[in-house]
């Protein structure tokens, strides 16, 4: 294949990894905030969730630890996505996606946040393979 046309090739899985990723992070974030009931049918059967050093794997055990969150409202600030090379995941569409932005939880000040998906094509739904979630509590 000419230079050009991998040049093309690429861009067209970047742009899909974008237009995927704002679509995913929108279903993400509208379900942390108000459906956590549904949460584990974002995550693969053995998910792994690191929110704040916490780990958790496993969609049920991942959906009981955000039920046991307090309530949530978050605002995405910025959002970028990557597809990963195919020889590292086989044919599957996988993206990795960048998130931050903020988070109030319950009636606690408003911090800022940083969370990290990937994400990977489970038939015609979009899955969270992992996911690392960190507020940020100021400097280190």
């Amino acid at each position: 294949m000419a230079s050009s046309q991998l040049d093309q090739v690429m861009r067209t899985k970047i742009d899909t990894a974008c237009t995927t990723a704002e679509e995913f992070t929108k279903l993400y974030y509208e379900s942390v905030d108000k459906k956590r009931h549904q949460m584990a049918r974002l995550y693969m059967d053995n998910g792994i969730l690191v929110w704040n050093g916490n780990g958790s794997s496993g969609k049920e055990r991942i959906e009981k630890f955000f039920q046991e969150l307090p309530r949530s409202e978050h605002t995405v600030s910025t959002l970028d996505a990557q597809p990963i090379v195919d020889e590292s995941v086989s044919t599957q569409p996988t993206f990795l996606v960048q998130v931050s932005g903020t988070a109030r939880f319950q009636d606690n000040p408003t911090k800022p946040f940083q969370q990290t998906f990937m994400i990977t094509a489970e038939g015609d739904k979009w899955r969270i393979v992992s996911d690392c979630f960190r507020l940020q509590d100021g400097i280190f």
